[in-house]
């Protein structure tokens, strides 16, 4: 700018020296020029200023972005860390799921195995359902039609069943009385007035002499239901023969007491 205005002086000076251009016009024209150089200033200035404001906003604007990128990076991470820790928590699932299958597979072929002669002579069945170990006693064997007290084939039957069970101190053994839908008899109605009393006295007598082998009581649970759970239709002697039975059910200790746990 000060040679700009340096040569305009010098072209001014020649100007008046040779008598082109008066003192006052050459007065006006540096003004005028001072003015455009003022105008340039204050538009270069303004441009500086409003550059400067777009660069700030991009700044604030990449700043956010990045905090928000590193946010997301964070919140990532924690989702990753959350999911190891599922797939660990699955995993450690599935190798005790997969612990106990195979140890009850093995309750299963221990009891199957000590039972076996009486299961080939059809005294007895050994069932694995779910988390439980079954042995369903024919009925036939152990009791009298209307009768609860225990045949002396069935009480030889049972002790070897006791001797089985005693093994198993981490199951509760649940014994359940089972008949068909034939009403009791007039002259029993007197001490089962129906197949659900006859059907608690049975269980209950298992459970007597299952106590008297020495399979601990606190470990026993007698019930009965009587008619109303048949594995066979009624319609026939074969399935009410069916359904006249003792169910004994190994049920883990951990189950029972998760059953029997009060709502809160």
């Amino acid at each position: 700018m000060n040679f700009f205005r340096i040569g305009i002086a010098v072209i001014a000076a020649g100007l008046i020296t040779n008598g082109c251009v008066s003192s006052g016009t050459f007065n006006k024209m540096e003004a005028q020029k001072n003015d455009e150089i003022a105008a340039l200033k204050k538009q270069q200035q303004s441009d500086l200023e409003n550059h400067k404001q777009v660069m700030q906003q991009q700044k604030s604007t990449l700043e956010n972005a990045n905090n928000s990128l590193k946010q997301q990076i964070a919140s990532l991470e924690q989702n990753k860390a959350a999911m190891e820790q599922q797939v660990a928590s699955l995993q450690n699932e599935k190798a005790s799921l997969a612990a106990a299958s195979q140890q009850q597979q093995q309750e299963y072929d221990s009891l199957a195995h000590e039972l076996s002669s009486e299961v080939e002579k059809g005294q007895l069945q050994v069932r694995q359902y779910q988390d439980m170990l079954t042995v369903d006693l024919a009925e036939q064997i152990f009791f009298d039609s209307g009768r609860a007290t225990l045949k002396a084939s069935g009480k030889d039957v049972l002790k070897k069943v006791g001797g089985a069970l005693k093994g198993y101190e981490n199951k509760i053994i649940r014994v359940v009385g089972h008949t068909d839908n034939v009403p009791i008899a007039k002259s029993l109605q007197g001490i089962f007035p129906s197949n659900w009393e006859l059907s608690v006295a049975r269980a209950t007598n298992v459970v007597r002499f299952l106590q008297e082998v020495g399979v601990p009581p606190e470990r026993m649970i007698p019930s009965g239901r009587g008619e109303y759970d048949p594995i066979a239709p009624n319609d026939s002697p074969e399935g009410r023969q069916i359904n006249r039975r003792i169910e004994i059910m190994l049920i883990d200790k951990s189950l029972v007491s998760e059953l029997n746990r009060p709502d809160k």
